[in-house]
């Protein structure tokens, strides 16, 4: 089912696709990030929930062990939102968590375990 069509033809909500893993014939996860009038989301979100697709709301949140980290950087380079960055000066790990949508690609990542997703 093209759902992302669907969710911009008759809901006109904008889908910005973070994280795919879907093949055919198979149950597969998608990380969005949707945007839209609010009413209309939320019209989409129950579509989609009607068409059996489970919907999760990023309610989680990621955490960076500040003991832990080595501030390689490695995370920086898979971030799709720059949520995290090196500083120029000091080359220590920022995280602008207001830029962070949750996709947790920087989780298996980092090399030390030091990001994790609290519920």
């Amino acid at each position: 089912m093209p759902i992302t069509y669907r969710l911009a033809k008759d809901f006109n909500v904008a889908a910005n696709i973070i994280r795919a893993q879907v093949a055919p014939n198979q149950i597969g996860t998608l990380v969005v990030e949707l945007s839209g009038d609010i009413d209309e989301l939320e019209a989409a979100i129950e579509w989609m929930r009607s068409q059996e697709i489970t919907v999760l709301l990023a309610s989680r949140e990621i955490s960076i062990d500040e003991d832990s980290c080595v501030h390689c950087g490695l995370c920086t380079g898979i971030c799709p939102t720059e949520a995290l960055t090196l500083d120029k000066d000091t080359f220590k790990l920022t995280f602008t968590r207001s830029r962070c949508i949750v996709c947790e690609q920087c989780i298996p990542t980092c090399p030390v375990n030091a990001i994790s997703i609290n519920l």
